[in-house]
């Protein structure tokens, strides 16, 4: 005696008013888990249920006349779609044991500071499994910033069986500049000069990414003052017309330990000439002990 069949909704799992979204994921997953490749039980017989309930439920026409009258012997030709279902996921199986997508390759690659500025290109060789080294260049645009990963898609290694090659990821890597800092679009360094020049004010040579500039500093420059450099930061975008941001100069004072006689009476006749002594006596050690103090900021 024949087996009566089973609910087709019952069968795939799925409510009698399941979409056809919930239809054909329900029927994937379970033709995975019972094709006879993977699950050998029951000679298929699970297998065929699947593909026979999903060709009935994912027809409209088929479908409504399941909804009214229930199994019927073959209707519309029934068999043939099922066999036309199986076999579309027997060929899908097949195609997929021979396939295999490449590995991806990820590179680490150290740039100069300039080099992130201004943008670069550079060759590098990818190691392959099995393989010899395969060069490859890297455009990189002006502006790059520490830790950024480029994606090159299928430059990884090759798929096998015709399949897509993996993809490569180069980490790009800036290393520390031992003057320069960088703060967004800006640089920041700083700038050493002498207790008299921060008094009476002076022009320096200051270092930036296009080289030595001049840069005038007025009288009366306090430590930690920051001076503004315009045009001399990080470009925006590639080419020289791009707009940049500025050079941010900080001003470390330094003030010698170790003063000469002439020095250290220049320097009391500048505490006498500023009121800073005591009637009758030594003068007051306060303006000296001041300007040693800024050499400890």
């Amino acid at each position: 005696m024949a087996r009566r069949k089973r609910d087709y909704y019952t069968v795939l799992g799925v409510a009698r008013d399941a979409g056809d979204t919930e239809l054909k994921r329900a029927f994937r997953e379970l033709a995975r888990k019972h094709h006879p490749d993977v699950s050998p039980d029951n000679n298929g017989e699970a297998f065929r249920e699947i593909n026979e309930a999903y060709a009935v439920l994912s027809d409209p026409e088929a479908r409504a006349r399941y909804d009214r009258w229930g199994h019927q012997d073959d209707p519309g030709g029934l068999s043939a779609v099922v066999e036309a279902a199986q076999d579309i996921i027997n060929d899908v199986f097949r195609r997929r044991r021979g396939k295999q997508r490449g590995r991806d390759v990820r590179y680490t690659l150290e740039l100069t500071f300039e080099q992130a500025a201004f943008g670069t290109s550079k060759t590098i060789e990818i190691p392959f499994e099995g393989g010899k080294p395969r060069e490859f260049t890297v455009v990189i645009a002006a502006g790059l910033v520490d830790g950024t990963v480029k994606t090159f898609r299928g430059e990884g290694e090759p798929g096998k069986g015709g399949a897509a090659a993996g993809d490569l990821h180069v980490n790009l890597r800036v290393a520390e500049h031992p003057t320069f800092r960088r703060d967004g679009l800006d640089v920041r360094s700083d700038q050493a000069i002498s207790f008299s020049q921060a008094a009476l004010g002076a022009v320096l040579d200051v270092a930036t990414l296009d080289g030595a500039v001049q840069m005038r500093i007025p009288q009366g420059t306090q430590p930690g003052q920051v001076f503004r450099i315009r045009g001399r930061g990080i470009p925006q975008a590639s080419g020289k017309s791009a707009p940049r941001g500025d050079h941010l100069v900080e001003v470390r004072v330094e003030v010698p330990t170790d003063l000469t006689p002439r020095q250290r009476e220049l320097i009391e006749e500048l505490a006498r000439s500023a009121g800073e002594h005591r009637e009758g006596g030594a003068p007051r050690r306060r303006l000296l002990d001041r300007v040693r103090s800024l050499l400890d900021e």
